[in-house]
């Protein structure tokens, strides 16, 4: 018996589940969980829960279909960020890497602070406008 819940995976909204499962798991090498995959070329699409995992079966991200979603403003608040993923990468030569790979996926850049010597970062949105962060660690 567990002393604590496990955590399973991260859920996101979005309305456009399969393009957001899509981004992120050309972006993080991951795949999705056998019966997520897309469908076979002129098949409808109507996914609205899809699950990503490693390449061990642990799942990592899942995409929840909404109907409605209002971006965030950030860095200002009248639509706070409500959440987002932090990603480490080991050089400053793999956050740009990252980035530009991150952006030819579709992803905005939101905030550029790679003159921080501590911790050099780019703050991004994915296709649903959720930011998440690539740092070096």
């Amino acid at each position: 018996m567990a002393d604590y819940p496990q955590l399973l995976h991260t859920a996101i909204d979005t309305t456009n589940a399969r393009a957001l499962a899509e981004f992120y798991r050309q972006l993080l090498g991951l795949r999705y969980r056998p019966g997520d995959e897309p469908p076979a070329a002129g098949e409808v699409d109507d996914a609205d829960w899809l699950v990503l995992v490693d390449a061990n079966g642990a799942r990592k991200l899942a995409f929840q279909q909404v109907e409605r979603l209002e971006r965030t403003t950030w860095p200002g608040h009248d639509v706070p960020m409500q959440m987002h993923l932090d990603l480490t990468v080991p050089s400053r030569a793999e956050l740009e890497r990252q980035r530009e790979r991150a952006e030819s996926l579709g992803a905005q850049l939101l905030l550029d602070r790679t003159d921080d010597p501590g911790e050099p970062l780019y703050v991004l949105a994915d296709l649903s406008g959720h930011p998440f962060c690539i740092f070096v660690a």
